[in-house]
C-alpha cells in the first residue's frame, strides 16, 4: 500500500488591517480582516522539514500591512489581488495564492470629518485566486444580512405524512439571514460599484417577490443579479429561514390576526442553491475550497 501526500496549503489567517486615508480633516476607513493561503512547490517541508521553499506566515502578515501602506486599499478584491499575484510571481515556489477577505463598514458621524460608528448590517467578503502569470479569478459576497417581509409570503402544498404538524399557511413573516456569493468574468470590474448594484438587486428582490417558498425567492434574486450584471456568472446563495409562529392567545380571551409572534431562533431551516449561467465558465476551484 502506498503512502503520499495529498492537496495542501498553509498561510497566515485573520490579519487585521485598518487603513486610514488622510485629506486634512476630511478621512476614509478601510477595516480588513485578510486570510492567506499558499499552495506549490511545498513537498519537502511536509515530508522531510527542508523549510527551503517556505514564505513564513509572519512575513505574509507583514505584507499585507505593507502593502496597505504602500498601495492604500480601494476595495477588497482589488487589495486581495494585489496580494495574491504578489505572492505567486514573486515567489518560485508559490503556485496558488488564496486570499480571503472580510470587510468591515464604518458610516461617517457629520458632526466632524473623522468620527464614524460602525455598521451593523452585513459583512462585506472577497476571495480572490491566482496562479502563476496573470491568471486569477474573483468572488465577491456578502453574509448575516438580514430581511423580513411581514406579508406577502405562503407556504403550502407540501409534502405530508405521519409526523407533518406544520399547518399549511397564505400570509406568514418570511424572514432569512442572507449569505451571498457571486464570481466574476471580469477582473476590471468597478468592485464597490459593483457589490453595492449587486447588494441593492439582492434586497429589492427579496422585497418584491411575492413567494410561495423560501426557494423561489432565492432562485429570484440570483436570477435578477444575473439579468442585470453581465460581468457576473454564478451567484450563489444561502439562506436560513428564520421562523416566525403566530402565538396562540386564546388562553387568555384574545385573538391574534397575526400581529403577534414567538422569534424562534433553532431549529432552522436552511435552503442553499447556486443560479448561473449556460456559459459560466468552469470553477477552477477545488472541492475543499467550498462557497459556504
Amino acid at each position: 500500500m502506498g503512502i503520499a501526500l495529498g492537496p495542501n496549503q498553509y498561510g497566515k489567517a485573520e490579519t487585521r488591517v485598518v487603513r486610514v486615508s488622510r485629506d486634512g480633516d476630511h478621512h476614509e476607513i478601510k477595516d480588513l480582516n485578510v486570510s492567506v493561503a499558499l499552495s506549490g512547490a511545498m513537498e519537502a517541508v511536509h515530508l522531510t522539514g527542508d523549510n527551503s521553499a517556505v514564505l513564513p506566515t509572519d512575513t505574509q502578515k507583514n505584507t499585507v500591512f505593507a502593502f496597505a501602506r504602500e498601495h492604500g486599499i480601494a476595495s477588497a478584491e482589488e487589495f486581495a489581488l494585489l496580494l495574491a499575484r504578489h505572492f505567486v510571481n514573486s515567489q518560485p515556489t508559490v503556485h496558488r495564492a488564496r486570499l480571503s477577505v472580510e470587510e468591515y463598514a464604518w458610516d461617517r458621524i457629520p458632526v466632524t470629518g473623522h468620527s464614524f460608528v460602525r455598521r451593523g448590517q452585513e459583512i462585506r467578503t472577497a476571495r480572490v485566486a491566482a496562479y502563476e502569470g496573470e491568471r486569477a479569478h474573483v468572488v465577491s459576497g456578502l453574509r448575516d444580512l438580514t430581511v423580513l417581509n411581514s406579508t406577502g409570503s405562503e407556504f403550502w402544498g407540501f409534502l405530508k405524512d405521519g409526523y407533518t404538524t406544520l399547518p399549511e399557511t397564505r400570509d406568514r413573516i418570511l424572514a432569512t439571514t442572507v449569505n451571498a456569493e457571486w464570481r466574476h468574468t471580469d477582473l476590471g470590474t468597478a468592485w464597490d460599484t459593483s457589490y453595492g448594484t449587486v447588494r441593492r438587486l439582492l434586497l429589492e428582490t427579496f422585497a418584491g417577490t411575492h413567494s410561495l417558498s423560501l426557494q423561489q425567492t432565492l432562485y429570484a434574486m440570483g436570477r435578477r443579479v444575473l439579468e442585470e450584471c453581465p460581468a457576473i456568472c454564478e451567484v450563489r446563495l444561502a439562506m436560513p429561514n428564520k421562523h416566525h409562529f403566530a402565538v396562540d392567545l386564546e388562553p387568555f380571551g384574545m385573538d391574534n390576526p397575526n400581529e403577534v409572534f414567538h422569534a424562534a431562533d433553532r431549529p432552522y431551516g436552511v435552503i442553499e442553491g447556486s443560479v448561473l449561467r449556460d456559459d459560466a465558465p468552469g470553477d477552477e476551484r477545488s472541492a475543499d475550497q467550498a462557497w459556504w
